[in-house]
Order: C-alpha cells, then sequence, then structure tokens
C-alpha cells in the first residue's frame, strides 16, 4: 500500500507548527493550574528533566490515570525478563504523574509527554532515542508516530478499541488514516471487532490480545491499615461511593438516607474524585441531617458517623479492601464513567450508573459477564445496596464472575510479542 500522509496529515502537521508557540502556552497554563512542579513545566516542550539510563529503553505513552494503570502489569513483566532494560513512561495529566510516581517499578521514570509540535518531538526523540514506542488504547500523535517511524523506532498500540463510530470518523480520512495506523508495527486489539476494523485501515499485523486494564494490578493499601479498618467496620453495613464528582453527592446521599431506613448503623464511605471537595461534601451531608467525619480533618470514625468524607489521595486501595461494595462514580452526571477494572483488582463487588461513554465497552463485558450491576438513579442504587448489604453472597457471586473476566487476559503474551518486536531492531 503505498505511504501517502494525506490531506489530513499535511494539514494537521503545517497547522500544529504555526500555532506551537499558542499551543505551548495555553498547556503551560493548564499544567499550571494543576500545580505541575515549576521545574517539570519543560518537558511538554521537549526538555527532558532528567538523564537517559543506559541500555536499551522501551517508550510507553498513555493518555490519563486509567490507562497509565493498564500497562503497570505488562511493564513490570518486561523489565522482569530483561534486567538491562529500563522504561520510560509518559502521559499528558498532572493526576497520572502523581500516581505514577508513586507506583512505578525500579528503572522506570516518568515525563510528561512531549506537545506534537515539531520542536518538543524531535528535541524529546534526540534525547531518549527509545528502542521501542507503545502507545496504550486510543492516544495517537501523528507527528509523534511519523518522526519515531522515521527514525526506524519499532512502533506497537496496545490495548486498541475502535467503535463503529470512530471507524466511519477514520474512514473519512483516507490516505491520513492509513498513514497513522502504518506506523505502527504490531497492534494489539481488545477484541476481534476492533481487530476487523483497523484492518480495514492499516495493512500491519493486527492481533486480539485482550483488554489489559482487566489484568491491571490493584490500587496499593497498606495492609495493618486494612485490617485496622475492617475491625472497625466489622459487623457494620457499610459500602464506599468513589471518585464522586460535583453534582452526583447529593443523589448518593440521599440513596443512603434510604439505605439508613433499613440499615440504622450503616456507613457510606464517600471518595470525591477531587479531594478539595471534601468540606463542602460535609457541609452538603450535614444539611441533609447526615451526621459526618472528614479524613483530611483526622476527624475519627464514630459509631454515629453516616457519611465517611475520604477526601485524601492514594487512599482508594484501603476503602475498596475495607468496604468492598463499590459504587463507582462519574457515572450518574456526565463525567462519562471511570476505570471499572480498578475496584475489581482489589476486590470489591461494583454496581455503577448509566452513563459510562468513557469505557462503554468494558462496562459491557462486565454487565454481560454478570460481573458487576449497573443502576439507572440514585432509588435503584438503595434498592440495589439494601439487597447486597443484606445479602454478602450476592456480593461474591459479583466477585466470582469478575474474576472469571479478568483471568482470561494473558499479559504474558502481550510482553512476549512486543519483546519480540523490540529484538527485529537493527
Amino acid at each position: 500500500m503505498p505511504d501517502r500522509p494525506g490531506a489530513a496529515y499535511r494539514a494537521y502537521a503545517a497547522l500544529t507548527a504555526l500555532a506551537a508557540p499558542a499551543i505551548h502556552a495555553h498547556v503551560a497554563r493548564k499544567q499550571a493550574r494543576a500545580d505541575v512542579p515549576q521545574d517539570r513545566l519543560p518537558e511538554r516542550r521537549g526538555h527532558a528533566t532528567k538523564p537517559r539510563p543506559e541500555g536499551p529503553l522501551v517508550w510507553f505513552h498513555a493518555a490519563s490515570v486509567g490507562e497509565s494503570l493498564s500497562l503497570l502489569d505488562l511493564l513490570d513483566r518486561m523489565l522482569a525478563r530483561r534486567p538491562a532494560l529500563h522504561a520510560l513512561v509518559t502521559s499528558g495529566t498532572a493526576t497520572s504523574a502523581r500516581l505514577l510516581a508513586t507506583r512505578l517499578p525500579d528503572r522506570a521514570l516518568h515525563q510528561f509527554a512531549p506537545l506534537d509540535t515539531p520542536g518538543p518531538v524531535g528535541r524529546f526523540l534526540d534525547h531518549w532515542h527509545p528502542d521501542l514506542g507503545i502507545f496504550v488504547e486510543s492516544e495517537l500523535w501523528p507527528r509523534q508516530l511519523a518522526e519515531a517511524k522515521r527514525r526506524g523506532i519499532p512502533l506497537a498500540l496496545v490495548n486498541a478499541r475502535l467503535s463503529q463510530k470512530s471507524l466511519r470518523a477514520w474512514r473519512r480520512l483516507g490516505a491520513t488514516a492509513r498513514h497513522v495506523f502504518g506506523r505502527f508495527d504490531l497492534i494489539l486489539t481488545q477484541d476481534d471487532a476492533t481487530r476487523a476494523r483497523i484492518a480495514e485501515l492499516a495493512d500491519t499485523e493486527i492481533r486480539t490480545g485482550g483488554n489489559l486494564k482487566a489484568a491491571a494490578p490493584a490500587p496499593p493499601a497498606d495492609p495493618d491499615q486494612v485490617e485496622t479498618w475492617k475491625e472497625r467496620l466489622a459487623g457494620r453495613p457499610a459500602w464506599v461511593a468513589s471518585s464522586t464528582h460535583e453534582g452526583e453527592d447529593a443523589p448518593l446521599l440521599e440513596a443512603h438516607r434510604e439505605v439508613l431506613e433499613t440499615f440504622p448503623g450503616a456507613l457510606c464511605i464517600l471518595a470525591p474524585r477531587h479531594p478539595d471537595r471534601g468540606p463542602a461534601i460535609a457541609d452538603l451531608a450535614a444539611a441533609m441531617g447526615l451526621t459526618t467525619a472528614l479524613r483530611s480533618a483526622n476527624q475519627p470514625l464514630a459509631p454515629k458517623t453516616q457519611v465517611y468524607i475520604a477526601d485524601t489521595m492514594g487512599e482508594m486501595g484501603l476503602w475498596y479492601r475495607a468496604a468492598p461494595l463499590v459504587f463507582l462514580a462519574g457515572s450518574l452526571g456526565r463525567a462519562g464513567g471511570h476505570n471499572p477494572w480498578e475496584p475489581i483488582a482489589a476486590g470489591a463487588a461494583l454496581l455503577f450508573g448509566p452513563n459510562v461513554a468513557n469505557a462503554t465497552g468494558d462496562y459491557a463485558a462486565l454487565f454481560e459477564a454478570g460481573a458487576a450491576r449497573r443502576v439507572e438513579d440514585r432509588h435503584e442504587l438503595a434498592r440495589a445496596l439494601v439487597g447486597y448489604l443484606g445479602h454478602p453472597e450476592k456480593q461474591q457471586a459479583l466477585r466470582d464472575a469478575a474474576a472469571s473476566v479478568t483471568a482470561a487476559v494473558d499479559v504474558d503474551a502481550f510482553a512476549t510479542d512486543l519483546l519480540a518486536l523490540m529484538d527485529r531492531r537493527p
């Protein structure tokens, strides 16, 4: 197949080059608002803030938190097989950078991804010169792919998923779509439907590999803290409202008030997506007549506490294990849902709302396997919570079904294929 970039790619390349100063300034302001440390701001312009490790280097690129988490197990296995190998992980958000700072293993480091403009991409590749580039899901930056390919760096796309709607959009780009997907030497898709769709766009090696997010490791937790909290909650009906967004707290608190009618001693552990909202949620709950405690203020959990507001960072693994019945928020409002595999990996029974556009395939696979429960509104959530809190065996049925789904992903096969691709480089 002729390798022509296409008119859309040429227009993209020209416009991003022309608009580079404005793009750089906009992203710098955005990073500053997200409290990115001043000394790391240059990374988005391709200026490395760490030296390149000696020896072979694999470059992983992921968009944000969910994609970053999905690659951790794969990264661990590749590093375990090659003691001389190092890994560079790039992402675009401050949240993912903070998370990866605590989760990356030895011989792995994080940098913010270079902007897809000429200067940053060139400086990034000049400094890091990776031996393999692995892009996760749909995070496709045309200039990065083209320039890496021009330099002879093998490229893989893993965990790829392409809906029928997205396929129609890519088809309209014609030669540009073929050029972008054709930069990859290997594409591993989440399912057979995606493999067939991408095959219409790229004459390259495409195989179904499964969903890496399903095999992602559980969020960490201090075992002593887990045991302490299990003891505190012993005999008490408890559930977690995880990663709530503004506008979701009120209906979730209303659902908990309905739960209290059946279980007067029930506890809701409410963990906002943005912890700085904790005090406002405490005020809202108090106005609704609920007794609260705020973790950021070190307020103790008392027998009379009805809502414990977990407004801290990095503790979701603790709450998922201590009270493993979870409603994953972001699915009642407009956020579009969050990664469902993280609570499942920690052993939680999962409930979710109707708005999960960010991970439609993930939720559909879980729902079809009987591994998660969908609820349409706060009233249905309250009824579901009462049912699961009153029947622990129903919670366990969700967990068992989820385990069968996650066990189907062969991460070792991913590692084998990707290391073999790296070894092809002259």
